[in-house]
């Protein structure tokens, strides 16, 4: 009954409880989302909170040893904690491996003299605080292309907007891709549309949107989304480890992001946290393989995209005017 060679996809446990007479309703086949990656494939895989060359290191050595496979890897501290030196060494170690890496753009309010996000309603949480903050964003974007990073993680509309923009206008390429972060990410199909809009190329939505919620978003857009498996406490800490073939049935094209509950807070970033840093960054890549088994154990890990891929296919923008 848990045999992985077994070629149809099936509910947890479902084999089991059928022969007991509590089988589960058939999935509705209208709730499966039509879309996929352009290229091919259902889902990708990302291991977020990254925070430097030598964490990447210990994320790339371990994805060799357990055999996890990586589309993009993500930085939370933000591209003004990292110095150049340290950006073009992580930009070379991910390439080796042609894995997408994307950082953190900018000041954000939470970490600036604001005082709204301190009170008990977090004020703008992390949008940028008046022209200086989306200045500041555009700086961190501008050099972390020219150093050769592809995608940029953002957590305001307007700097995201601003961002898009800039592509088109060639301010930094125009295949930088833009993700917009989980700590503002859309819970409804009508603010997801709108920031695929603005130029998203992949949305974190919360990890706490019901599979309804998400054939909802499918049925106004393909955009590449992202969600934890396992969210940071600070995310709410939920773990949806055994409903991965259908959050993949219901949301793809998802990116399947590792984090990790029950772990201190690394951001920002310095050397102060280093062991723990590099401790939770070695079993974010465990906790992939944990849902990679449990992919392949129910007959679902055959869809992934290739290796290597990045770009999210044709997408809706509002029209930028001269």
């Amino acid at each position: 009954m848990t045999d992985a060679s077994t070629p149809a996809v099936r509910k947890p446990g479902e084999p089991a409880l059928a022969a007991l007479g509590l089988a589960a309703p058939a999935p509705d086949p209208a709730d499966a989302s039509p879309h996929s990656f352009p290229g091919g494939g259902r889902w990708r895989t990302e291991i977020p909170s990254c925070e430097g060359p030598e964490a990447l290191a210990v994320v790339l050595k371990e994805s060799s040893r357990l055999d996890v496979p990586i589309h993009r890897i993500s930085q939370g501290s933000g591209v003004w904690m990292l110095t150049d030196a340290e950006i073009t060494e992580m930009v070379e170690a991910t390439a080796e491996r042609d894995i997408e890496l994307c950082l953190f753009t900018g000041p954000r309010g939470t970490w600036d003299i604001g005082g709204s996000t301190r009170t008990d309603s977090g004020g703008a949480g992390l949008r940028a605080r008046g022209h200086d903050a989306v200045a500041g964003c555009v700086e961190d974007a501008v050099r972390a292309t020219e150093l050769g990073v592809k995608c940029l993680l953002v957590a305001d509309e307007g700097v995201l907007w601003t961002l898009h923009r800039a592509r088109t206008a060639g301010i930094i390429p125009a295949d930088t891709t833009l993700k917009v972060s989980a700590l503002v990410g859309p819970v409804n199909p009508a603010s997801f549309a709108v920031y695929e809009r603005l130029g998203a190329d992949s949305v974190n939505v919360p990890s706490d949107l019901t599979l309804d919620h998400l054939t909802e978003i499918r049925r106004v857009s393909a955009a590449p989304m992202d969600m934890y498996i396992e969210a940071p406490d600070d995310l709410g800490g939920y773990v949806r480890m055994y409903e991965v073939a259908e959050l993949i049935r219901r949301g793809a094209p998802l990116y399947l992001k590792f984090g990790l509950a029950k772990a201190p807070g690394i951001y920002p970033y310095g050397h102060h946290m280093r062991e723990l840093t590099l401790a939770t960054a070695k079993e974010r890549v465990r906790r992939g393989r944990l849902a990679l088994d449990l992919l392949a154990r129910h007959g679902a890990g055959d869809d992934m995209a290739p290796l290597g891929t990045r770009l999210p296919g044709t997408l809706n923008r509002f029209e930028i005017s001269s």
